[in-house]
C-alpha cells in the first residue's frame, strides 16, 4: 500500500511540475515560428533577443580582435608606449581573421553568424541562409514577401552596430593610455592619426573611386567565398569548420588588399568603431574626413560588393534551387503567393557540431 502512495504521489508532484512549467514557459508561438514551452520566464524572453544578442556578441568579438590588435601594433611602434614593437602588419591579419572565426564560432549556431550588415544584406536579397550547425539549414526568401521577416532586418543590423562599438568602446578604454602618450598629451586626438586605430581611412594618393573599388572588391570575394562553403554541392567543408574557412578568406583579404583602405568589408566594423570615435574626443572630423569618406567607401561599397558576388557565383557556379536564378518565374511567382515564415528551430544549440 505504502508503494502504492509513493507511486501516486510521484505521479501527481510530476503532473503538477509539468504544469508549473506549461504555465511558467508560456508558448512563444509566433515569435519564434514554433510552438514551444520554456521553463520560466528569462528563457521566454531570452527566445525573443537570442538571434540579435548572438549578432552582438559576434560583432564585438570581431571588433575586439580586430582594433585590438591593431592597436597594440600601431602603438607599441612608439619608444614611450614600449621598449619594442609588438607585432607588425602580418600581426593585423591574423587578429582580423581571428576575430571573424571567433565571432562565427559564437554565433553561428544561433543567428546564422552575419556579424556583418552586408551578409545580412546578401542572404535576404540573394533568398539564402546557411546555420552553421549539423541539421539545420534554412533557405529564407525575400525579407518583403516571406521568410526572415523584414522586422528582422533593421534588428540584426542594429545589434551589429551596438556590437561593434561597444568593442571599440572597450579596446578604447584598455588602450587609452597609450593613445594618450601617442598622441603627445593627455586627450589629444587626431583625424586620421589615432582614429585610424578604430575605422578606416585611405591613403593619401586613393582618389575615391579608388577607394570604393577597394572595398568593393574585397567585399565580393569574401561574398563568393561565404557562398562556396556553404554550398552543399561544392566542396564545403564541414559545419563546424566553416568559421576556420572565413579566417582563411579575411587574413588573405588583409595580405592583398588591406594596405590602400584597410579593409573594412564589414559596414558595421567601420561605421561602429567610428561613431566610438566621435563621441570619445575626435568629434565631427571623423565623418567629415574627405567630404563624408565614411558613407561611400567603407558602407556602399561593401554592400555593393557582396550583392555583385553572390549575383557571379550564383549566376556562373550555384546549381541549388535556393537562388532566384535557378528558379522558374512561374514557381517563384507561386512560392510568394503562398510563403510561410521559416524560422530556425528551437534547439540549434545543440546542433554545433
Amino acid at each position: 500500500m505504502s508503494h502504492d502512495i509513493s507511486n501516486d504521489d510521484k505521479a501527481s508532484n510530476e503532473h503538477r511540475g509539468n504544469r508549473h512549467r506549461a504555465e511558467s514557459g508560456k508558448h512563444l508561438e509566433g515569435l519564434t515560428g514554433h510552438d514551444v514551452t520554456y521553463p520560466n520566464t528569462w528563457a521566454r524572453w531570452r527566445a525573443v533577443i537570442r538571434e540579435p544578442a548572438a549578432e552582438f556578441l559576434g560583432t564585438m568579438v570581431l571588433i575586439l580582435f580586430g582594433n585590438g590588435v591593431v592597436c597594440q601594433v600601431v602603438l607599441s611602434g612608439n619608444p614611450a608606449v614600449s621598449a619594442g614593437s609588438k607585432g607588425e602588419y602580418l600581426s593585423i591579419c591574423f587578429g582580423y581573421g581571428t576575430g571573424v572565426a571567433l565571432g562565427v564560432w559564437i554565433s553561428g549556431g544561433i543567428s546564422g553568424g552575419h556579424i556583418n550588415p552586408a551578409v545580412t544584406d546578401l542572404l535576404l536579397i540573394w533568398f539564402r541562409v546557411y546555420v552553421l550547425t549539423r541539421q539545420t539549414k534554412v533557405t529564407l526568401a525575400l525579407a518583403v514577401f516571406r521568410g526572415f521577416p523584414w522586422k528582422k532586418v533593421p534588428i540584426y543590423m542594429f545589434a551589429q552596430l551596438m556590437g561593434a562599438i561597444c568593442g571599440a568602446a572597450i579596446v578604447y578604454a584598455n588602450y587609452f593610455h597609450a593613445i594618450d602618450i601617442f598622441e603627445g598629451g593627455r586627450g589629444v586626438r587626431t583625424v586620421p592619426g589615432t582614429a585610424s586605430l578604430f575605422a578606416t581611412y585611405p591613403l593619401d594618393y586613393l582618389t575615391p573611386v579608388s577607394a570604393f573599388f577597394d572595398e568593393f572588391i574585397g567585399t565580393a570575394m569574401l561574398v563568393m567565398v561565404i557562398l562556396a562553403v556553404t554550398d552543399k554541392k561544392n566542396i564545403a567543408p564541414k559545419p563546424g569548420m566553416v568559421p576556420l574557412a572565413l579566417f582563411f578568406v579575411i587574413f588573405g583579404i588583409a595580405l592583398a588588399f588591406g594596405m590602400q583602405t584597410g579593409f573594412a568589408i564589414n559596414p558595421a566594423r567601420d561605421l561602429g568603431p567610428r561613431l566610438l570615435t566621435a563621441m570619445v574626443g575626435y568629434g565631427r572630423d571623423v565623418f567629415d574626413f574627405r567630404n563624408q569618406y565614411w558613407l561611400w567607401c567603407p558602407i556602399l561599397g561593401p554592400f555593393l560588393g557582396a550583392l555583385v558576388g553572390a549575383l557571379v557565383y550564383d549566376a556562373f557556379l550555384f546549381v541549388g534551387s535556393d537562388s532566384i536564378i535557378n528558379t522558374e518565374a512561374k514557381a517563384h511567382r507561386e512560392r510568394v503567393r503562398n510563403a510561410a515564415v521559416i524560422d530556425y528551430p528551437e534547439k540549434i544549440a545543440g546542433n554545433i557540431v
